[in-house]
């Protein structure tokens, strides 16, 4: 698995994701908060298989 997912894209996605997951928690405690958790896992890992069916990949190039 090659990583497929820019810090930027990271960053957004881990802080949505813990935004999204604390709605089952608080608020309005909907079980739509639970997609939290793959926003979050896609984030930690920097892998997302949408991005890798669909070709995307917003890592910036490798200067070589």
């Amino acid at each position: 698995m090659k990583r497929n997912i820019g810090a930027l894209d990271r960053a957004l996605r881990i802080v949505a994701g813990l935004i999204l997951l604390s709605l089952v928690f608080v608020g309005p405690q909907t079980p739509w908060g639970w997609i939290g958790l793959v926003l979050l896992a896609t984030g930690l890992i920097g892998w997302c298989p949408p991005y890798a069916l669909l070709g995307i990949n917003t890592c910036s190039a490798k200067k070589s």
